[in-house]
């Protein structure tokens, strides 16, 4: 391994190194000195006007529909002048409720293109939740999907600055039904207010500032818990360049020279998340590459997909992985073109890149850790690196610093005397041009998470000596039992090795001697597979004594999740309350 990670620090060298690809230069940013990406382009807009060049290559792929880059090039210009033309200045923002669909990406695009900022809104919010979203964000125009129109309708007079609705059809081949008019808000049809697409269209805003704001993220599944994280243009374009930096590092360390290879895309994340909107559809539109996407995720319908458009990448979160890995049909698709499984933002099993090499032989796995306040990849582990190291999510990036302080720890910034040392656990700090300017409206919020371009990521890991990230817990999720920290994923990863275990989930309960009781909730991959008494058996070596579940409870079905793919815990903890599993 010391091999490796000398390769791998030469390599990075040679990727910064002045002239190269990827040359790290010093910044200023409000007043803080960061690492930047020389090559980086100034603003999202130019990644936009960049793909022009890919023109009749494949960019999205939808349920039998596909759109090449110059049909998208002229959409997003058209979009961008009819926002204009409907009183959309720049800053103003422009709200999305919708699936994955072309129209969406088009959208996105086109807000940006016009100067404005995009508030992506999660569309598997209630009627209430997407008006508070609106509200929150002060969007003008909403652009949507038929179902979430009819989930908002009921909202309609309580939405305070919406002007227009643009409704996009659940079915391509009709127009969308906009049902009754209202008085105020002007609803219609997205390929009326698109009209004719404009094939002579320019982009007015490529001289935009790299500080200007340029997208809204709302960093929790429901609106109430939730803030709005501000990207600029700049964090937009360091997130785009990391990723495509360490896609680089981990090609090149696996001996493969990629560059200029076409790379298709399952993209199964939502581009309400800052995964889907950026690893995925900014990062793919900067490239070149296909998103492949699909209504609703099925592991089956994957697998056909991927047989079918030879995607070379899948991933997203963990649980996509496995959910492909273990389908019945998996031996039955000729899977041979996926060359990169990537993914994060969740706990994965320590057996995950040995079963994806078992199974994927020609891919190359990565994990990576970020959040919607860094604009998506802090670190990144991936290879052979990855296959010794299964449970890190890797090192930083070039212009990234992660610290690891006491969660005791109160000032406004670190410095090296006030992290921990390495290998001890404390809460992880990120500081680079990719951490979000603010959040929307809350400067209180701002100030207790975010300064001096810092930001308190409230998850808790350590670094090893060779400065791999190990993530141990979020903060919130840390169970106080009988005085000592409980981190949940430490049990969750011991329980995910029994062979019987499809899922499982650690939550802390109140209990009146031990302040918190350890208890786990755990999905089987068929009924009677396994017993409480074996799972008992299995992990009590595996885990300390304090760490110990006092109750392990099977539950018959799946795990409550986001739509994101990632454990609801407080839904289930409400539930476990109520006597419930």
């Amino acid at each position: 391994m010391a091999h490796l990670a000398a390769s791998l620090e030469e390599i990075t060298r040679v990727l910064t190194a002045p002239g190269a690809p990827f040359e790290v230069h010093d910044i200023e940013v409000d007043g803080v000195r960061l690492r930047g990406w020389k090559n980086a382009p100034a603003n999202a807009v130019e990644i936009l006007e960049r793909s022009r060049g890919f023109a009749d290559r494949d960019f999205i792929v939808h349920e039998g529909q596909r759109v090449t880059y110059a049909q998208h090039y002229w959409q997003a210009a058209t979009m961008a002048r009819r926002l204009a033309e409907h009183g959309v200045e720049p800053g103003d923002r422009v709200a999305i409720a919708a699936r994955n669909l072309p129209q969406v990406v088009t959208t996105f695009w086109g807000t940006l293109a016009a100067g404005a900022v995009v508030a992506p809104l999660n569309a598997w919010w209630t009627s209430e939740e997407l008006a508070a979203g609106l509200n929150d964000s002060g969007a003008t125009v909403l652009v949507l999907d038929e179902e979430r129109l009819a989930r908002l309708r009921k909202q309609f007079n309580h939405l305070e600055r919406l002007r227009h609705i643009v409704v996009i059809s659940d079915d391509p081949a009709h127009a969308a039904d906009l049902g009754k008019p209202h008085e105020v808000i002007a609803l219609h049809g997205y390929e009326d207010f698109l009209g004719d697409v404009d094939r002579d269209a320019t982009l007015a805003a490529l001289g935009i500032s790299p500080d200007a704001d340029a997208t809204i993220f709302y960093n929790a599944g429901t609106v109430s818990k939730a803030k709005g994280a501000v990207a600029t243009h700049r964090n937009l374009t360091t997130a785009v360049t990391s990723l495509a930096f360490a896609n680089r590092l981990r090609d090149l360390a696996a001996g493969i020279d990629a560059v200029g290879a076409r790379e298709v895309s399952l993209l199964n994340i939502p581009l309400f998340h800052v995964t889907g909107a950026l690893a995925g559809l900014l990062a793919h539109t900067a490239s070149g590459g296909t998103l492949v996407t699909m209504r609703h995720f099925d592991a089956g319908r994957a697998l056909t997909l991927i047989e079918r458009e030879r995607v070379t990448t899948i991933g997203g979160v963990p649980t996509i992985v496995q959910q492909i890995l273990a389908h019945p049909e998996l031996g039955r698709h000729d899977l041979s073109s996926v060359r990169w499984v990537s993914y994060g933002g969740a706990p994965v099993p320590e057996d995950l890149p040995s079963r994806i090499r078992r199974a994927l032989p020609r891919a190359i796995a990565s994990n990576g850790y970020g959040l919607t306040e860094t604009t998506a990849l802090v670190t990144q582990i991936s290879g052979e690196e990855y296959l010794a190291h299964p449970s890190s999510c890797g090192r930083a990036v070039p212009v990234c610093d992660v610290a690891i302080v006491p969660e005791s720890f109160d000032a406004n910034e670190p410095t090296p005397a006030d992290c921990c040392p390495v290998g001890e656990a404390g809460q992880i700090w990120v500081k680079g041009p990719n951490v979000v300017r603010g959040y929307w409206r809350r400067p209180q919020a701002t100030s207790q998470f975010i300064s001096h371009g810092w930001v308190r990521t409230g998850d808790i890991g350590r670094l090893d000596e060779s400065g791999r990230l190990f993530i141990v817990d979020r903060s919130k999720d840390m169970i106080i039992h009988r005085g000592e920290n409980v981190y949940p994923s430490v049990v969750e990863a011991q329980l995910c090795q029994h062979p019987a275990v499809a899922e499982c989930a650690v939550v802390g309960l109140p209990h009146e001697e031990d302040g918190e009781e350890v208890v786990a909730v755990v999905v089987l991959r068929e009924e009677g597979l396994a017993s409480v008494a074996d799972l008992t058996e299995f992990l009590r070596p595996r885990v300390a004594t304090f760490e110990m579940p006092s109750r392990i409870l099977l539950r018959p079905f799946a795990l409550p999740r986001n739509a994101q793919l990632k454990v609801l815990k407080r839904e289930l903890r409400s539930a476990l309350l109520q006597g419930q599993s």
